[in-house]
């Protein structure tokens, strides 16, 4: 019998990860849309600033009490909708992100990398949504025979600095260490669960039958959604945000059935244009801000932002909202590589990404990793003679952890 979760380690997952670079709570709202566009799940975790002295080494402890949360493009673009921010927005955009986060530790965990995968599992699965792993030279993967215990020690809670020449996670002989000081700096990086959902569809032969099986008959499938009518204004979706996964579904309800036709979400704003986005947050209903607005607008109303013609001069027609405006196209389609042509860099972004409740896990796993996004919204039909689907429930990362971690499967298949 080959065990999946007990054979790997989180180190397995850490490698060809790029190293940890500390954004930290004093930085600005325009600093932190930056470093967003480049990172996974729409979200950046925010630190205090280390202000500890020059060559003191900083421990697990410590390091932990500096994180603060995590920071996502919907919380800027709420922040952004606020009346001030939109009366003076360069002077939002200048904002230190720390005046607007919501701390919460519990998001972050440091482990180290010998930590068993099934453990970091129910980390993630108890609502951490980072791992922090120490990046060694020395780590080079792990054997499957030796990731549960080496030479009958558990290979839990191992101490960073030992990760040199004689860690026993290299098996190699004891010898003494290279000279080093004391207190030098130990690398980091951050595993998020877009890295376990890629770890784990690369080991779907091994889950057999679970990937095959239907989200619904896994109970996977999040029935306590958060969702909002689409004539109720938009700015209400960020009243309370659900911070896993962070969506508000927009939808329109007929017959007491739920019919959904966009969403607000983090993963839906990762790469927008957020000051057009935020204006249209404030301004419009929820249905117009996720389908677009056919109506003209005065140019009182409309920021400038819009203003323009194709050929970038002030134009005295007024151009009409839609989702292209919001950014789920390109958010500057007048730059000089777009010659002057609209690119169309995230087209259909604005419709929103729905599965059946019959869909297979795999099917799933696959549409989030590709469409890299944190959820997808479970749909099922009236009836059999019923085209129209009706809202169900969502799927998230912590659904599909939850989902192949209850099932005995999911630990033990046959060897190859």
């Amino acid at each position: 019998m080959a065990s999946v979760f007990l054979y790997h380690v989180v180190g397995d997952l850490t490698v060809g990860k790029p190293e940890l670079v500390e954004f930290t709570e004093n930085e600005s709202v325009e600093s932190a849309i930056a470093a967003i566009s480049k990172c996974t799940e729409g979200g950046i975790p925010v630190w205090k600033k280390r202000t500890q002295m020059v060559g003191m080494a900083e421990n697990s402890e410590m390091r932990q009490q500096r994180f603060v949360g995590i920071i996502n493009s919907l919380d800027i673009v709420a922040f952004l909708a606020r009346e001030d921010c939109l009366k003076d927005q360069d002077k939002a955009m200048r904002t230190p992100v720390s005046d607007f986060i919501i701390p919460n530790k519990s998001l972050l965990k440091e482990i180290d990398p010998g930590t068993r995968l099934i453990d970091a599992l129910e980390m993630m699965k108890q609502g951490v949504m980072r791992l922090l792993v120490p990046k060694s030279v020395a780590w080079r993967g792990m054997s499957k025979r030796f990731s549960i215990i080496y030479n009958g020690k558990w290979l839990k809670n191992l101490d960073p600095s030992s990760m040199g020449s004689n860690n026993i996670l290299t098996g190699s002989s004891n010898r003494s260490s290279t000279s080093s000081p004391a207190f030098r700096e130990t690398k980091f990086c951050c595993l998020s669960r877009e890295d376990v959902i890629r770890f784990l569809i690369g080991c779907l032969g091994a889950l057999a039958p679970l990937p095959l099986s239907s989200i619904s008959s896994l109970g996977a499938v999040n029935s306590n959604f958060h969702f909002i009518e689409a004539l109720s204004p938009a700015l209400e979706a960020t009243r309370k945000v659900p911070q896993d996964p962070t969506a508000i579904a927009v939808i329109e309800s007929t017959d007491g059935q739920k019919k959904i036709i966009g969403e607000i979400s983090a993963s839906n704003l990762w790469k927008c244009d957020y000051l057009a986005a935020a204006w249209a947050l404030a301004n419009l209903s929820a249905g117009q801000f996720v389908m677009g607005v056919e109506d003209n607008m005065t140019p009182k109303s409309f920021p400038d932002i819009c203003l323009n013609n194709n050929d970038g001069a002030a134009g005295a027609r007024v151009k009409k909202f839609s989702s292209r405006s919001v950014g789920f196209f390109s958010s500057n389609p007048m730059s000089p590589s777009a010659g002057g042509r609209n690119m169309m860099l995230y087209r259909g972004r604005s419709a929103p990404l729905t599965c059946k409740v019959t869909s297979s896990l795999a099917a799933v796993m696959a549409q989030m990793l590709s469409h890299r996004t944190a959820h997808v919204w479970v749909t099922e039909a009236d009836s059999e003679d019923d085209h129209d689907e009706t809202l169900v429930g969502v799927i998230g990362y912590t659904d599909i952890l939850a989902a192949v971690t209850r099932h005995p499967a999911a630990f033990f298949s046959p060897t190859s």
